[in-house]
Order: structure tokens, then sequence, then C-alpha cells
């Protein structure tokens, strides 16, 4: 009895990953617009001899500029962005990171899934038989 428990268990465990796995494609489906990367404040210093910014005691830098920076491809790239396109942006980057997590996750449930499945079609045949 105590081997059919725990068949059930395995059965009901493999229903649970796949029911994940059903969810998190789902949720990959409602992605939008997305775009790698991360959002930073810069300040930033000119070329021009006299101004503010090169000043030995007291520099004032021009900024705050908001950048983003990204790897794409490998190779790494940054953009200043508008101020009225900011919002959309931190959304892309967010939808973005919410797709890594999503790929992450579904990953390793995939890989739990085929353990579970390659444990149960390993077991010898007596023990399949008494399922």
């Amino acid at each position: 009895m105590q081997q059919k428990q725990r068949i059930m268990c395995n059965m009901n465990i493999q229903k649970i990953i796949e029911n994940r796995i059903a969810k998190i494609k789902q949720e990959l489906l409602a992605i939008g617009d997305m775009h790698p990367g991360s959002l930073s404040k810069q300040y930033n210093v000119c070329g021009k001899k006299n101004c503010r910014c090169r000043d030995p005691e007291n520099p004032l830098k021009h900024g705050p500029y908001d950048q983003l920076s990204f790897v794409l491809k490998g190779k790494s790239s940054s953009r200043f962005i508008r101020a009225e396109y900011l919002p959309e942006i931190q959304m892309q980057v967010d939808q973005y990171k919410k797709f890594k997590t999503l790929i992450s996750e579904w990953t390793e449930t995939a890989a739990e899934l085929a353990k579970l499945k390659y444990l149960e079609a390993s077991k010898p045949k007596t023990q399949k038989a008494k399922q």
C-alpha cells in the first residue's frame, strides 16, 4: 500500500509541476514590450575650460541625466533617456526582469519534471506492474 501511495504522490507532484509550467507559459504570453538593462542617474563633465563642472575645489557637474545601460548580443551599450520616456522605459526594463525570472523558473521546473519522469521510467518493470 505504501508503494501505491508513493506512486500517487509522484503523479500528483508531476501534475502540480505541469500546471506550474502551463501557468508560466501564460504569464510569458502576457508580457508586452521589454528592454534589457537598468536605469541610473548620471552627472557629466563637459569640455568647456571655464565651466562650473571643472572647478577644482567645488565642481558642479551637469545633470542628473537618466541613462539606460544594457548588454545586447554581448555588446555593452548605454543611452540617455528623455524624462518623458522614462516611465515607458522603466516598464520595459521591469518586463524584461519578469521575463528572465519566468524563464529561469520554467527551466528549473522543467528539469525537476524531467527528473521525476526519468525516475519513474527507470524503475524496474516489477515495480511498474504493481502500480
